[in-house]
C-alpha cells in the first residue's frame, strides 16, 4: 500500500456511469474522468496545515488534478489536500 508524505492524498476514484438515468448506454469514448472518489490513504499533514481529510472519506476532487498510479492492477490517484474541494 502506497503512504503518502505531507499533505497527499491517495484516492480510488469511482468508475464514471455507463447509463444515463434515463437508460442510454454511454459509450467509452464519451464518459468524462470521474471526479469524486474514496480516500484510500493520507499523509500527516503540514505543520502549518493538519490534515482534515481522514480515511474511508468521499471526496470531490478538481477535474485535473493529482497523479495517476497504478498500484496492483489497480488505478489510483494521489492529489494534495488542497486539491480537494469538498467531503461528501
Amino acid at each position: 500500500m502506497l503512504k503518502p508524505l505531507a499533505d497527499r492524498v491517495v484516492i480510488e476514484p469511482q468508475e464514471a456511469m455507463t447509463q444515463t438515468a434515463s437508460g442510454l448506454y454511454i459509450p467509452d469514448t464519451a464518459k468524462e474522468k470521474p471526479q469524486q472518489g474514496k480516500v484510500l490513504a493520507a499523509g500527516p499533514g503540514k505543520k502549518d496545515e493538519p490534515m482534515e481529510v481522514k480515511v474511508g472519506d468521499v471526496v470531490l476532487y478538481g477535474k485535473y488534478a493529482g497523479t495517476e498510479v497504478t498500484v496492483d492492477d489497480q488505478k489510483l490517484l494521489i492529489v494534495r489536500q488542497s486539491d480537494i474541494l469538498a467531503i461528501l
